[in-house]
C-alpha cells in the first residue's frame, strides 16, 4: 500500500524537490498535497509543475480546513518541509505520530521558536560548536520538541560563514529527509534510524491511528 504523503512548506521548497527525487515511480510512498502558509512560496511551483494538490493556510491558521484537506487527500503522514508555523494543535492531536519536521541543527541544540534558517547557524558559530547537523523529528505542540528520528552530523569548518555552513547543512537535509520519509513509507509509521540511514531496533511506540493501512476517520 502506497503511503500517502502531504508536504508543508514555506519558502522555496528544496526539501520538497528532494522529495520528489527520491519518490518516483514505484516508491513506497508518492506526495499528494502540498500546503504551505503563503501563497507566494516559491516552492509551490514545484508542486504545480507536477499537478499535486496545493493549498495555502494563512494565519491564523484554521484548523477545520486543515482537517477537511488532510482528510480529502487521505493523508497517511504530514511532512513538514521548511514549514516555519506550528501546526494547529487540533491537528497534532488528530495525526499525532504521523507527522515530522526537519531542522537545521542537532535537536535539541539550537532549536525552538524563532530558530530558523541562518538564525540557527549564525547560533551555531556565535557557540564555537565544532559540528551541527540535522534533525528529523515527530512534532508536536511546542517547536522542536518532538522525539527525534534521525540525525546527520556536519564539521563546522574554520572559515565557515553562515551561508557556507547553511549549505552543507542543507545538503545533509536532502539525503536525510528522504531516508527519513522512505523509512516510515516501508514500516507503515515513522521510525528512528541510525545515522548510517539503517533502522534501528528501537522505534517511537504506534499511537492509535498511527500506522497504515489506518487513516483518521470524522
Amino acid at each position: 500500500m502506497t503511503m500517502r504523503i502531504a508536504v508543508a512548506i514555506s519558502g522555496r521548497g528544496s526539501n520538497l524537490q528532494a522529495l520528489l527525487r527520491a519518490l518516483g515511480p514505484g516508491a513506497p510512498a508518492a506526495i499528494v498535497l502540498v500546503v504551505s502558509d503563503r501563497a507566494e512560496a516559491p516552492g509551490l511551483a514545484h508542486a504545480r509543475a507536477r499537478g499535486i494538490s496545493l493549498r495555502v493556510f494563512s494565519q491564523p491558521a484554521h484548523e477545520a480546513e486543515w482537517l477537511k484537506s488532510l482528510d480529502e487527500h487521505e493523508i497517511d503522514l504530514l511532512v513538514l518541509a521548511g514549514y516555519l508555523r506550528l501546526v494547529p494543535a487540533p491537528v497534532v492531536a488528530a495525526y499525532r505520530g504521523r507527522i515530522i519536521n526537519t531542522h537545521p541543527s542537532l535537536l535539541p541544540a539550537f532549536g525552538g521558536k524563532g530558530m530558523y534558517g541562518r538564525r540557527v547557524h549564525q547560533a551555531v558559530l556565535a557557540s564555537g560548536a565544532s559540528e551541527t547537523g540535522v534533525t528529523i523529528h515527530l512534532v508536536d505542540e511546542v517547536y522542536d520538541r518532538g522525539a527525534v528520528l534521525a540525525q546527520s552530523r556536519v564539521a563546522v569548518l574554520p572559515d565557515d560563514t553562515p551561508e557556507r555552513l547553511a549549505a552543507r547543512v542543507l545538503e545533509a537535509e536532502h539525503r536525510l529527509l528522504p531516508a527519513a520519509v522512505l523509512a516510515a513509507a516501508v514500516a507503515g509509521h515513522p521510525v528512528r534510524m541510525t545515522e548510517s540511514g539503517v533502522r534501528s531496533q528501537e522505534t517511537p511506540p504506534p499511537t492509535p491511528g498511527s500506522q497504515l493501512p489506518t487513516r483518521r476517520t470524522s
